[in-house]
């Protein structure tokens, strides 16, 4: 279940859940918590067999929509107050961000000091100094006209709210090359012989860059590669996709149920340790593009070539496998009829990502013209219905005897293809 109990709803100073000061971070972080505390006390109740009002305490399948009704409303309000802490977060992000890219100057400017010790401050340095001062002014700028998206990170946010990998990657090195280009213009700029002029101009020659131009080339075309492929898959329902929250930084090594992925972790490692090399490279001849040897520029290429197969290879459409007349202890066998619970085996019902209460809650059955909503069945620590593989719903009064196609409609807004059962009389 993706909503945890924080356990801190009551450590808010001077804010409660009903803060009215704007758009107050403490509010609605509060409200957040406390939401979701309200939530997990209900739902464990509710798992213990307690809290039924006694007019529907009686009949089974009135305590279970009785109980599904309640945990929707909470668990909608818990939805609600997490999109609102969300859209606070993010605004919060430009800051920090900025904050971020020129502390990162700092550190540049206290390396340059300590290295200097014993060489002298010398041009490159200066250049590399008043490079990096540029990159972060244009930085700045761009996270306060951004500062509604999260800042510096609004290109690399996806359309579902996360932290896409191949976008982050392919901005990492464009950042680079940028300072690296500019780095050259600074010491360009400040040359003072004519064969150190030429020197400098002759460090942009493709022969010299030309293992890091590749890899920003292939990391460039793989975001946008990427995002075509993930839309594509996801039109031809292919793939399903539920929108975050809010981004977070896991979302670069996880997919969008939080779990670690070996595309993408492979990806972005071994971008991280080729884009330090080149780095490095670029702090020994700063008056040259950074000379990626093809080695460490082929290895780069092999595990971009990972990552775009690994997403070919995510989700994959919801399938109904058998339905079968859901039986309890002590019933006898028979056939499907109305008012009988039927119990849907599959695969891809609960979407990644959509393991919380508000999303469960939105899965529809078709079953003949009826839509039949799946209730909620809580347990101690979750739900034991709806699962992935697995869906009980009543079969209402009002589907006729006879065949019925029965399909499910995931939290994403897949359905599956039909599957024909018989309901009698």
């Amino acid at each position: 279940m993706a909503v945890q109990e924080t356990g801190a709803g009551s450590r808010t100073g001077g804010h409660g859940g009903g803060c009215t000061c704007g758009d107050c971070p403490h509010g609605v972080r509060a409200g957040h918590r406390n939401a979701v505390a309200e939530f997990l006390r209900r739902r464990d109740e509710f798992a213990a067999g307690q809290g039924l009002p006694a007019a529907v305490a009686h009949s089974a399948s009135a305590s279970r929509q009785w109980v599904s009704e309640a945990l929707t409303q909470s668990a909608e309000d818990v939805a609600e107050r997490s999109r609102a802490e969300g859209d606070a977060w993010l605004h919060r992000l430009w800051v920090r961000t900025a904050c971020t890219v020129w502390a990162a100057v700092v550190l540049l400017l206290l390396g340059q000091a300590f290295t200097a010790i014993g060489t002298g401050w010398t041009a490159a340095r200066t250049a590399a100094l008043l490079a990096a001062l540029l990159v972060a002014a244009a930085l700045t700028i761009a996270s306060r006209y951004h500062r509604a998206r999260g800042g510096v990170l609004a290109p690399v946010i996806g359309e579902d709210n996360r932290l896409s990998t191949s976008r982050a990657v392919a901005a990492a090195w464009v950042l680079f090359i940028a300072y690296a280009v500019l780095l050259l213009a600074g010491r360009l700029a400040v040359a003072s012989t004519p064969d150190e002029r030429d020197a400098i101009v002759s460090g942009l020659d493709l022969a010299r860059g030309a293992g890091a131009v590749v890899v920003l080339a292939v990391v460039c075309a793989i975001a946008v590669l990427v995002r075509r492929v993930v839309g594509v898959r996801v039109l031809n329902r292919r793939l399903q996709k539920v929108r975050a929250d809010r981004p977070r930084a896991a979302d670069l090594l996880t997919d969008d149920s939080g779990r670690g992925t070996f595309a993408d972790i492979q990806y972005v490692v071994i971008s991280a340790v080729a884009l330090l090399f080149a780095a490095v490279r670029l702090a020994r001849r700063p008056d040259q593009l950074p000379d990626l040897p093809w080695g460490l520029a082929v290895v780069v290429l092999v595990s971009a070539a990972t990552y775009v197969a690994g997403k070919y290879a995510d989700g994959g459409r919801p399938v109904i496998l058998s339905v079968v007349r859901a039986r309890e202890a002590g019933d006898l066998d028979a056939p499907i009829r109305t008012g009988d619970d039927i119990e849907i085996r599959g695969a891809g019902f609960v979407p990644p990502g959509a393991q919380g209460a508000d999303r469960l809650a939105r899965m529809v059955v078709r079953i003949g013209a009826v839509h039949v909503h799946v209730p909620l069945v809580p347990v101690a620590g979750g739900f034991s219905n709806p699962s992935d593989t697995r869906l009980t719903v009543p079969v209402p009064a009002e589907v006729e005897p006879g065949r019925a196609a029965v399909q499910v409609v995931t939290a994403a807004g897949v359905e599956t293809d039909p599957y024909d059962i018989d309901v009698t009389d």
